[in-house]
């Protein structure tokens, strides 16, 4: 095993860490008086719930599933009651349904948690959907999609993404430095059973303590690499984390494992280590709680399905400054419009921004001076593909490789114009859909 220190030029952008929580141990939040646990929440079809209003349920138990093999099933956190099933508008602005659980307290396991057995690949594959898991990183690609890949079998070498890049979000940060064993242990599971000979686990340089813990551990093994990588915004998307820690270019239109890697968050290796050795299922998850708007800044395990505001009052409560929430780091997290919205799989870290950290978004005339364009990882233009989109142009999008951009908003970021180019690929792109519907 070799401590790697890559210096291939990536281009991106630099940002002030923030990382306030680094070396705050987590902290388990008490189970809330009712949860709310969205049907979905990963990317795929919805699940059916599988209870209904006043029905006990406990821990670990299954309350949704779907025919659809490209879902996760979703289990309850808590025990309880199911008071209701209702439709809420998540987030992301779906219509989603919920099955709000009044909790008793007693935290009873379900007898559906148990070890499973797993003797052959198909077993592991098979493990990995039960145990609910869809990418703890932030997209909620579901685990076992990814990992029963039709030609997973020319996949040899895994990624595993602890880059943690986004500015105060330390959660993966905290599963390198508390739960370090289970990572290795999870890591060696995916290897045995895809056959994968090379491990490469990236972690940035500003997180030295997590690189010097992961070597320790890894020391006598001579398959699984830690790189220690640029600190350099966005070097945990997956195309550039792939790059830097392997060199392998994935172009457009093709999937990590056609090119024979796979790509897996840092957390999402340590939960299938406990979930093959316990059957406990993902019913909880670790976020980083921070921000200037917020009084008690943490690193929290909280029952799926918590109210974000309950969260935040475990946390010590808002400030009177506080003037925005978001689900996720400020670079690509997502404003919350409601506090009873609730915690899912993939959200790992809630923002309370005050006042004096919203920036002024008054728009002026591009300047042509060429920084979105130096910025973006993909080397996209992004102002070109802006004029485009204003332009209804679908052939100039595209010719600019618009289905390349990861959302990252570098590109916002760095314009002087304040021009917001990031959330214009994102309207371009629900553009060329609605237009290749109208095709068919």
């Amino acid at each position: 095993m070799a401590r790697n220190i890559q210096i291939k030029r990536l281009r991106g952008i630099h940002l002030s860490h923030r990382k306030h929580t680094a070396e705050r141990a987590t902290e388990t939040m008490p189970v809330p008086a009712k949860v709310s646990i969205p049907m979905q929440q990963h990317m795929g079809a919805p699940c059916t719930p599988m209870v209904r209003v006043g029905e006990p349920v406990k821990v670990g138990q299954k309350i949704g599933e779907s025919e659809n093999n490209f879902s996760v099933p979703i289990h309850s956190s808590v025990s309880g009651t199911v008071v209701e099933i209702t439709d809420r508008v998540d987030v992301g602005g779906r219509l989603v349904k919920n099955v709000v659980i009044e909790t008793d307290g007693k935290q009873e396991i379900s007898e559906e948690v148990k070890p499973p057995v797993v003797d052959s690949k198909e077993d592991f594959i098979k493990a990995v959907y039960e145990s609910g898991l869809a990418g703890l990183g932030g997209a909620g690609f579901p685990g076992h999609i990814k990992l029963g890949y039709k030609d997973i079998d020319r996949v040899t070498k895994l990624v595993v993404n602890a880059a943690e890049c986004e500015p105060y979000i330390t959660s993966d940060y905290r599963e390198c430095i508390e739960n370090a064993d289970d990572v290795v242990d999870g890591i060696k599971m995916v290897k045995k059973w895809l056959n994968i000979k090379d491990v490469y686990i990236g972690v940035e340089d500003n997180k030295p303590i997590a690189i010097d813990n992961m070597m320790k551990i890894l020391e006598d093994d001579p398959d699984i690499n830690v790189i220690e990588l640029e600190s350099r915004y966005p070097q945990g998307a997956e195309k550039v984390i792939i790059y830097a820690c392997t060199g392998i270019v994935v172009e457009d239109g093709k999937l990590p494992a056609d090119c024979g890697v796979l790509v897996m968050n840092v957390s999402s290796v340590g939960f299938l280590s406990r979930y093959i050795k316990t059957g406990m299922p993902l019913v909880r998850k670790r976020l980083t709680v921070d921000g200037g708007g917020v009084n008690d800044p943490k690193n929290v395990f909280v029952p799926i399905g918590t109210r974000i505001g309950d969260l935040l009052d475990f946390c010590g409560g808002v400030k009177e400054n506080c003037r925005k929430i978001l689900m996720g780091g400020p670079m690509m997290g997502i404003a919350v419009y409601d506090l009873d919205a609730p915690v899912i799989k993939n959200n790992n870290a809630i923002l309370a921004l005050s006042e004096d950290q919203i920036a002024d978004t008054k728009e002026t005339a591009c300047i042509r001076c060429g920084r979105c364009i130096y910025a973006c990882p993909m080397r996209l233009m992004p102002r070109a593909l802006e004029m485009a989109y204003d332009t209804r142009n679908a052939e100039a999008l595209k010719k600019g490789n618009l289905s390349l951009c990861m959302n990252c908003g570098s590109c916002t970021f760095v314009c002087p114009a304040k021009r917001n180019l990031a959330q214009k690929n994102q309207l371009a792109k629900a553009f060329l859909r609605q237009a290749g519907q109208k095709k068919k």
